[in-house]
């Protein structure tokens, strides 16, 4: 189990990286998309994977309150990340900040990312700064012992056309990783274009 949720904390660290890299660059405005798109690829060297979205958005909603990343200001990324020498350690993921840099999102899965694709949520967390509108706060996925179930993601569409990729999300978040922490279910959509 502790290897395990060290992988997953190794990935989500990726996926964070890749966002903030995102951010940095959305920023800056950087106008040519094919190097932004050779610049996100992570460990893949054979072609680009990992895509910042030009527009779309992402929503998520926690505890009758729903917050939106929208591509056109804020840096929505689209990541696979793979390992060549061991094809059991792929993941794919969405990972977003917002303009302001305080509001924050990622979340991930096991596998190839393709259209028609359902999987189980690997790593997932959603942080809110003390600049935002609210109180800050930060979720991250519940690992707790006995939880059977941490969520899924359903890809309707993936790089197809315009779209990046159209779906649905849930997953579970909790406050801290204690066994006895309130869990509380983040359901989300996102609708990300290349153009």
């Amino acid at each position: 189990m502790g290897n395990r949720r060290f992988t997953y904390l190794i990935s989500f660290i990726m996926l964070c990286f890749v966002a903030v890299l995102a951010s940095c660059q959305k920023d800056s405005d950087v106008k040519d998309n094919s190097v932004t798109k050779a610049s996100l690829t992570a460990d893949s060297t054979s072609s680009p994977t990992n895509f910042l979205a030009a527009s779309g958005t992402l929503s998520i909603t926690i505890k009758d309150s729903t917050y939106l990343f929208d591509a056109a200001k804020d840096s929505i990324a689209f990541i696979n990340v793979h390992d060549d020498a061991d094809d059991s350690k792929r993941y794919f993921g969405i990972t977003a900040i917002n303009k302001d840099h305080n509001m924050s999102f990622g979340i991930s899965s096991t596998g190839y990312a393709h259209a028609d694709k359902n999987g189980d949520i690997a790593g997932g967390q959603f942080l809110l700064g003390p600049g935002y509108k609210t109180e800050g706060f930060q979720y991250s996925l519940s690992k707790y012992a006995g939880q059977k179930d941490f969520g899924t993601i359903h890809i309707d569409k993936y790089n197809q056309d315009s779209v990046l990729a159209k779906g649905t999300f849930h997953a579970w978040l909790a406050p801290d990783d204690k066994s006895n922490a309130p869990v509380y279910k983040v359901e989300g959509t996102f609708n990300l274009k290349l153009k």
